[in-house]
């Protein structure tokens, strides 16, 4: 039998209000293995295209200097022959210490213990295994056996932002702190020779790295999320994919993407995100672009008409770091410079898939 209204509302007037959601603390941890676009063109790529031109253009011209890999190429030319099983032992062996030495990182920075996570959620699309990261990190960091956990999983290089919004709903409505970890180890999935132009692009961008945020209820200081917006154009679902193979998780990236992104990006902030809470792109004082490519963020700062100097941090961070996947666009949310005007962080991936978050300060 259906409820009344009456009968709701004797149910949920009993509740308390819901929770402020509001990052407090964050931290990133990159493999050891620092190497030089260059380089990494010149003593591995080089040979693995047989010196094809157009992928040592875009090598040059992917606007990397370094990288950290969890696997280098150069020393383990045999990773593009690694089955799907190998790859998979080496994540756990490699995300491990890196995804610590993140949340651990986040949490010092916000003033808590392990002891006090209420959810842990750990989002990740290059490597899975049960037990899993969340369930063994929680172990190993000394977490309560009651803590909750969450996995997300194959959502790619956007899936930070929908994971902020998810835990973002845990603080509100249960009052606890908790954490999110973003993973990612794409070195581990460097794919046979090819003369595919989105293969080379691929190993041209990506990268490794880890970034975990502290998000707590009803904080004084630090960023209040205050809404989640997403967008998927599923008539161009197949220009970002990423397909499991019996040789680890092959990558498709069309470059027809940017000209995707430039149909939709404009509308989602302007529209979804910004107009509902009175603001426009010329209020926001902090811009956290998922650095997908030079040509991604020449597209957000063309259709948004910002000025020059808003997409400065996902340079950094693009040159500094290369593309790692779902941490990227948190890595840039820690770099950008103290504003008390509110902040936007927008990512891009698979579906083709834009999301974004409007934060403003505690």
């Amino acid at each position: 039998m259906a409820k009344t209204a009456e009968q709701i509302t004797r149910r949920t007037s009993g509740l308390a209000a819901a929770a402020r959601p509001v990052i407090t603390g964050a931290s990133h941890a990159l493999p050891a293995q620092r190497t030089s676009q260059a380089d990494l063109w010149s003593d591995f790529f080089h040979e693995h295209y047989q010196g094809m031109p157009l992928a040592r253009r875009i090598f040059e011209n992917a606007g990397i200097s370094t990288r950290s890999t969890a696997v280098d190429p150069r020393t383990e030319k045999s990773v593009a022959g690694w089955s799907t099983g190998q790859r998979m032992e080496r994540y756990i062996e490699e995300a491990m210490p890196l995804g610590k030495r993140a949340v651990t990182g986040a949490l010092k920075s916000a003033g808590l213990t392990p002891e006090d996570v209420g959810l842990l959620a750990v989002t990740s699309c290059t490597g899975y295994a049960t037990p899993g990261v969340d369930l063994r990190l929680a172990d190993e960091l000394g977490m309560s056996s009651k803590v909750q956990r969450l996995f997300i999983g194959h959502m790619g290089c956007y899936a930070a932002i929908p994971s902020v919004g998810a835990v973002s709903d845990f603080v509100a409505s249960r009052g606890r702190p908790a954490v999110l970890l973003c993973v990612e180890l794409t070195s581990l999935h460097v794919q046979p020779p090819s003369a595919d132009v989105e293969q080379v692009v691929a190993h041209a961008l990506f990268a490794d790295a880890a970034a975990a945020v502290v998000i707590e209820p009803n904080a004084g200081d630090g960023l209040e999320v205050v809404d989640v917006v997403a967008v998927t154009d599923h008539s161009a679902a197949g220009y970002m994919s990423w397909q499991i193979t019996d040789l680890g998780f092959k990558m498709g990236l069309s470059p027809k993407v940017p000209d995707v992104l430039a149909q939709h990006v404009g509308g989602v902030i302007r529209d979804q995100l910004l107009k509902p809470h009175g603001l426009t792109p010329a209020d926001i004082g902090g811009w956290a672009v998922h650095p997908g490519g030079k040509r991604i963020l020449e597209v957000v700062s063309d259709h948004l008409r910002l000025p020059d100097e808003a997409m400065q941090t996902s340079y950094e961070v693009l040159d500094e770091c290369g593309n790692c996947s779902s941490p990227t666009v948190l890595m840039v949310l820690e770099r950008l410079p103290h504003t008390d005007r509110p902040v936007v962080a927008m990512a891009f991936g698979p579906g083709l898939t834009l999301y974004a978050a409007l934060l403003r300060r505690a």
